[in-house]
């Protein structure tokens, strides 16, 4: 199934929505390679209590911003293009974090973000 026929389906929804769909693709895939690094986090024998932090915010921003961007009916801009600000930002710090550890999953956790927050830069010249 594809999220991009999901949306196109709408009724209120223009031709450009691409850019828009595959940041909510992403920012959802990020809150979950976040919500994983967090919790393997937790696993690991040093102290990870600001990474499992930036992980978690991240998550939870970037879920919030999958399920607003995916929403076109009556769209409030204004606090779309906020969310997809506030995502880049989560993502950029979350990434910071996490590409100062060596292990795996803190790795890919930063390249996720790095990729999510990119997707969402793309989607905001269309949130208008």
């Amino acid at each position: 199934m594809s999220l991009q026929r999901m949306v196109d389906a709408h009724p209120q929804v223009d031709d450009r929505t691409e850019e828009l769909v595959l940041a909510a693709r992403h920012a959802m895939l990020c809150s979950l390679f976040c919500t994983s690094c967090a919790d393997a986090c937790v696993a690991e024998d040093m102290d990870m209590a600001q990474c499992i932090r930036n992980c978690l915010d991240c998550a939870d921003v970037c879920a919030a911003t999958a399920r607003l961007a995916t929403r076109r009916t009556a769209q409030n801009i204004d606090v779309l293009r906020s969310q997809l600000e506030t995502c880049i930002k989560a993502c950029e710090t979350c990434a910071e974090e996490c590409s100062g550890h060596d292990n795996p999953h803190c790795q890919l956790c930063a390249e996720m973000c790095r990729e999510c927050a990119e997707d969402c830069r793309k989607a905001l010249p269309l949130v208008n």
